[in-house]
Order: structure tokens, then C-alpha cells, then sequence
């Protein structure tokens, strides 16, 4: 089973979006929320390139924030990243 991550913090509405994308498509994910650990924002931060949130990965790939996650569900990227 993949390992579908979804970086969060509060209040954040991009954050909900996403979450109600992944669940609508069914995709089963861990919800990780930073809002009180700004060490854990760093770290991923620093991982991932991003300093915004939220922030989907998907077996260690990054597929971006809200926007990008759209986009790949719109483009197929988001299925061929579930199908590997």
C-alpha cells in the first residue's frame, strides 16, 4: 500500500481542499499537522523545497500543494503516482 502524506497546519483552507480531493477520489492518507511543531516545518521545509502548506507526498515524491495536487489529478499524474 502506498503512502500517502498530507503536510497540514490551522486554519488553512487550502489544506481542507486537498483533504476533500483525496477523499472524494478515495485515496486513503495520514494526515501530518505542523501547527505546533515549526521544527517538523523546517525539516520538511528544507526536504521538499516548499514553504507552504499543504504539502502531498506520495511515497517520498512530492506532488506539490493544493494547485499542483489539482493538476495532477486533472492531468493523470496524480493516478500514475497511486498505479506505481
Amino acid at each position: 500500500m502506498l503512502d500517502v502524506v498530507v503536510y497540514t497546519t490551522e486554519p488553512c483552507g487550502y489544506c481542507a481542499r486537498v483533504k476533500m480531493l483525496l477523499k472524494a477520489r478515495e485515496i486513503e492518507f495520514r494526515e501530518v499537522n505542523l501547527v505546533s511543531d515549526p521544527p517538523g516545518l523546517q525539516e520538511l521545509a528544507e526536504r521538499t523545497g516548499m514553504m507552504t502548506l499543504p504539502q502531498v507526498v506520495i511515497d517520498g515524491t512530492l506532488v506539490g500543494g493544493y494547485k499542483e495536487t489539482v493538476a495532477a489529478d486533472e492531468s493523470g499524474r496524480l493516478d500514475e503516482l497511486l498505479a506505481a
